[in-house]
């Protein structure tokens, strides 16, 4: 699979994905507008070892329900990532069996080198 979740209005995805000069056959899915399902989540578990890594802890509502206060289960990170999609760091890049999660310099960096040379 060669898929990238993110949010078509966040200007950071916008860059990388122009950053990463994607070939046509990568598929693109904005998470706002096409909701991630339970099924596709727990492919993208299985990719990343466990649903605290595609986590986003810098998410408003993460601040705002004051979960940094809360001993999270992984079951409760699946179900806040499929209550809202602000709760999944952007972007998650799938490059076959490689994924990417985020947006660091060094994590961009990895995603393309991934892209351009497999």
């Amino acid at each position: 699979m060669k898929k990238i979740y993110h949010v078509s209005t966040c200007s950071t995805c916008v860059r990388i994905i122009k950053e990463l000069d994607l070939p046509s056959d990568f598929v693109l899915q904005d998470i706002k507008k096409e909701e991630l399902t339970v099924k596709q989540l727990e492919a993208l578990k299985k990719l990343a070892g466990s649903y605290e890594a595609l986590f986003s802890r810098r998410a408003n509502l993460y601040k705002e329900r004051n979960l940094k206060n809360e001993t999270l289960t992984e079951e409760d990170y699946k179900r806040f990532i499929l209550e809202h999609y602000t709760f999944l760091s952007r972007p998650v890049i799938v490059n076959g069996n490689n994924i990417f999660i985020g947006n660091s310099k060094k994590t961009v960096a990895s995603a393309k080198e991934s892209i351009h040379n497999s």
